[in-house]
């Protein structure tokens, strides 16, 4: 939330999600084999100022930068934005302009870095708490998907969830690999799924609201806005959602209240058992979690949104408890859960939906479902101190799953699920 904004407004804690990708992998640009002496290429060859330039037309300012090996992450004034040689996210709240900067993101691509095509886009949204305040396009749904297919032919854009309640917007295009040229990866080199989960939250309990309020003209020991962010990060385990040594965390508390943090994180699983490639081999990368936090009493709302892949489970499996560790789906919503209290809930995995089918014959959403209703909810068995042990929201009833929906949108699975509080 920027320092701008009034204390008594309302603030518009839902972002706007643009996703862009030029290529369908770092190894597609142009530059793929000309890299800076650091290693950069493709968008990550674009200097900072240019990308101000660009934030100016959205109307948000860069706070600071974490450079990763494969990904720059911008903590913005509002929210983030992170770049990667072959792709793009522009992560905007308040009443931001964020479709009004791609126009300049298509001609930067094309003038900086050769990347005339687009691969893929991405747009998406919760619905607003005050979609009044909105300008630009972003006055309303049907005016966001008229802005895009003014520029891209071969979009498609959804409602997800309720339309009288919460509910997720969604535009993509379809790809049109023809116009793509052959990735030159080994022919042996694994294939890592994208997927982006996101959970979406309202009407945080107070006590998780309290830390989140930052007078930055009363405060005596450290004035700092990152220092503090960092310390209320450590105190309420924001810094051990994911193993702190993978771990490099950037935030920011803004005054009078408010929040936001990127990280970024390396990672790396074992290969699949019936991969090609030789046992030495893992999956492995660098991926990003962010969070945002709108602190004030009637409009409360946190957002987390990651791309980094996580294992599943079973439902029966132990959950993983430790900070040191990786966690699974299961592990992860209780995390966040546990850090901000929320009265309602949506969760969203994202995920390409290419050898998206496991041995059972399930699906990475389906698994995704059964795995949000594990973190969420409760057995009538359970003892009510184990309960409070996982969740310490709501006196230790957990919460009632009130939508469940799946879709199949050709290249790419989408697993939506909204929870209340019991």
């Amino acid at each position: 939330m920027p320092e701008s904004a009034a204390a008594s407004a309302p603030f518009e804690g839902p972002e706007k999600l643009l996703e862009i990708w030029f290529a369908p992998s770092a190894n597609d640009v142009p530059d793929a084999s000309d890299p800076t002496e650091d290693g950069r290429t493709g968008l990550r060859k674009v200097k900072r100022e240019i990308w101000e330039e660009m934030l100016d037309i959205v109307r948000c300012k860069i706070l600071s930068v974490i450079d990763g090996s494969e990904v720059d992450a911008y903590l913005l004034s509002e929210s983030s934005f992170f770049v990667s040689p072959h792709r793009l996210i522009l992560k905007t709240c308040g009443t931001t302009l964020n479709l009004l900067g791609l126009p300049r993101i298509l001609d930067i691509a094309s003038l900086q870095c050769s990347m005339s095509t687009v691969f893929r886009v991405f747009y998406s949204r919760k619905s607003f708490m005050f979609p009044e305040r909105q300008q630009g396009p972003h006055r309303d749904w049907k005016q966001e998907v008229e802005f895009l297919d003014g520029i891209f032919q071969n979009g498609a854009a959804y409602t997800v969830g309720k339309v009288n309640g919460d509910h997720w917007l969604l535009y993509m295009t379809i790809s049109d690999t023809a116009t793509i040229p052959a990735s030159p990866s080994p022919p042996l080199a694994l294939h890592v799924q994208d997927s982006t989960i996101e959970i979406l939250m309202s009407d945080l309990a107070s006590p998780a609201c309290q830390p989140f309020h930052y007078d930055q003209s009363l405060s005596t020991s450290d004035p700092i806005p990152s220092s503090h962010a960092q310390q209320i990060s450590a105190h309420l385990g924001i810094s051990d959602i994911f193993p702190p040594h993978l771990t490099v965390l950037d935030a920011y508390s803004f005054s009078p209240c408010g929040y936001s943090c990127n990280a970024l994180i390396k990672w790396a699983h074992p290969k699949p058992s019936n991969s090609p490639v030789p046992t030495s081999q893992v999956q492995e990368g660098e991926g990003y979690y962010t969070i945002h936090v709108t602190p004030e009493e009637g409009w409360s709302y946190a957002s987390f949104e990651c791309n980094i892949p996580l294992s599943h489970r079973s439902p029966s499996d132990p959950t993983p408890t430790s900070a040191e560790t990786m966690p699974d789906l299961v592990a992860l919503v209780q995390r966040v859960v546990r850090i901000f209290q929320p009265g309602r809930l949506s969760l969203t995995l994202f995920i390409s939906s290419q050898d998206n089918e496991n041995e059972d014959g399930s699906s990475a959403i389906e698994e995704a479902q059964r795995a949000f209703k594990a973190a969420l909810t409760f057995p009538p068995s359970q003892s009510m101190d184990e309960r409070k042990s996982i969740l310490p929201v709501g006196k230790g009833k957990g919460y009632r799953r009130t939508d469940k929906i799946n879709y199949e949108f050709g290249d790419y699975d989408l697993a939506f699920a909204s929870f209340e509080l019991l």
